[in-house]
């Protein structure tokens, strides 16, 4: 039966954004916080390294600043950078005071450099730092009465006035599926929350969970939002490689505390990229480890720790440890086989330091969004801080600007009276396989102005393929995600074409220069519309 509910602001995503917004709001406020799967299946549970914050008195708000300016090659916007470093030492006490275990090292806290860094400044718990905010969040959630917490939802598209033909212009709510019976349910509230993460689902190899689909991105886009840099899609350098480890990420800690990069014959190679050698940032090791294996037509390369003590490695490594033990792995004695994976979507839906979009009541916070934080490439442990800083400044201008005694406006429900069962179910696993494949081959680390031309071809005629599926059969999880997953590789495919230079994550062999100025590549629908281009 098809439901239409109401509440005050709903969180579409509840990772570490959405439940710190959603905690972050006052109890009077009827609050929804929605996930596609189960409650802890984001991409947060799986961040192993920590949280990058200043935090030590030989650290300064200003070397912070300026490590993820460098990291992000000329192209982040110096204010949001500003804006998330002064508030990263209170965002980490309010995880503290509701009781994220961190670890510590006598009466302090162990803080550990990543690369990029040019300090101690990431605080963890173990090699678990998110699996242990993550928790932290939901028990807090749960015990939280004006909290409803829905799980095995799927958003399939936001409803705004403008499409209800209505005055003025806002967001009120969205579609969602509900996987648990097929019922597509109407919610309407007068404040959504984009909390959905990232779209590295979009390629056939990746770090994240099965559900980095690009939802909130997509959707937003097609309601009207701008998107911005989505050509800056992060490989992380070291995903475990070994068939039966599925996205199974090795920490950039791991070469912070002196793990080397070597060749299958044992030879180390980082120094031959940069002078930071394995503390270079992810853009430069990722494309080294990706030079190397085409070189060598080696399947993956390796990292060691292994000169490290043994008591050393599990204890600062236990989840890594444990896991590659499983797999015939002693990380305290062996090199860990290692390749690149999609891991983070450095662009998103267009936000200000409120995390407000184009859209009126329609925020985007973490990893959905573009906030000028990351700019060309992000510098390691910052993503979790971008959740939780703009997270709280989201709720603050949420609590201060959306009016609750406001009517809610009537949306129609959903209609599938001219939709059919499929009994193809053949079409979208082929499309899905094509795309994510396409995106690997053609749209990868290193680029071709052909290569992208090429799959601008293939995913114009996917978009056809799936939208003609998607209006005449009734809608299942696996298709919605497809249907995003398009929409996201073309606007991917889109900004890569525009970019005449090599900058950050996006390497051209077309354009192997950097400009001598850098700029936002930004996507708007009205004017691709109006070019007939969507």
């Amino acid at each position: 039966m098809t439901q239409s509910l109401s509440y005050d602001v709903v969180i579409i995503g509840s990772g570490a954004a959405g439940l710190t917004l959603a905690l972050s709001l006052p109890d009077h406020m009827k609050v929804a916080v929605i996930s596609k799967d189960q409650l802890d299946s984001g991409s947060t549970r799986w961040a192993q390294g920590g949280v990058a914050a200043v935090l030590d008195k030989e650290d300064s708000v200003d070397a912070h600043v300026q490590d993820t300016l460098i990291a992000g090659a000329g192209l982040c916007h110096e204010p949001s950078v500003r804006f998330t470093v002064e508030n990263s030492a209170e965002a980490i006490q309010w995880l503290i005071d509701i009781g994220v275990p961190f670890t510590q090292e006598g009466d302090k806290f162990h803080l550990t450099r990543e690369g990029g860094h040019s300090a101690r400044r990431i605080i963890h718990a173990a090699d678990a730092t998110g699996h242990a905010i993550s928790d932290t969040l939901l028990k807090r959630a749960q015990q939280k009465t004006n909290l409803t917490l829905l799980h095995d939802y799927i958003a399939v598209d936001l409803i705004t006035r403008e499409k209800l033909g209505l005055d003025g212009h806002g967001c009120i709510g969205a579609y969602f599926l509900n996987n648990r019976n097929g019922d597509i349910d109407v919610i309407t509230a007068h404040a959504v929350v984009l909390a959905t993460g990232g779209a590295s689902k979009a390629y056939l190899y990746t770090s994240n969970p099965d559900g980095a689909s690009g939802d909130g991105i997509a959707m937003a886009f097609r309601a009207g939002c701008r998107v911005a840099n989505m050509e800056f899609n992060q490989f992380h350098p070291t995903c475990l490689y070994h068939p039966q480890a599925k996205s199974f990420l090795i920490t950039e800690a791991v070469r912070g505390e002196g793990g080397r990069l070597l060749l299958p014959d044992g030879q180390p190679f980082m120094h031959r990229f940069d002078e930071r050698g394995e503390l270079a940032p992810r853009d430069i090791v990722a494309r080294a480890i990706d030079h190397e294996m085409k070189r060598l037509g080696a399947d993956c390369l390796f990292l060691d720790i292994s000169h490290k003590p043994a008591a050393f490695i599990r204890e600062h490594f236990p989840t890594i440890y444990e896991r590659c033990l499983q797999l015939g792995i002693d990380i305290t004695r062996d090199p860990i086989p290692v390749v690149p994976a999609a891991h983070y979507t450095c662009g998103g839906v267009v936000t200000d330091t409120n995390g407000q979009t184009d859209i009126p009541d329609l925020y985007a916070i973490g990893e959905v969004a573009s906030t000028g934080l990351h700019g060309a490439n992000r510098l390691a442990s910052n993503s979790l801080l971008e959740c939780l800083v703009y997270a709280r400044s989201a709720a603050q201008h949420i609590v201060d600007h959306i009016d609750l005694q406001a009517d809610f406006p009537q949306a129609p429900a959903w209609d599938s009276s001219q939709v059919t069962d499929s009994d193809e179910a053949v079409v979208i696993s082929h499309n899905w396989d094509e795309l994510r494949r396409f995106m690997w081959d053609y749209v990868g680390i290193v680029r071709t102005t052909k290569r992208l031309l090429r799959a601008k071809h293939r995913v114009s005629l996917l978009r056809q393929e799936i939208q003609e599926f998607y209006s005449n059969y009734h809608i299942s999880n696996d298709l919605l995600e497809l249907r995003n997953l398009v929409d996201i590789a073309d606007v991917i495919i889109r900004s890569a074409l525009l970019r005449k230079e090599s900058r950050g994550l996006h390497y051209s062999h077309d354009y192997p220069q950097p400009l001598p100025r850098a700029f936002d590549t930004v996507l708007t629908p009205k004017y691709l519309k109006e070019l007939g281009e969507l």
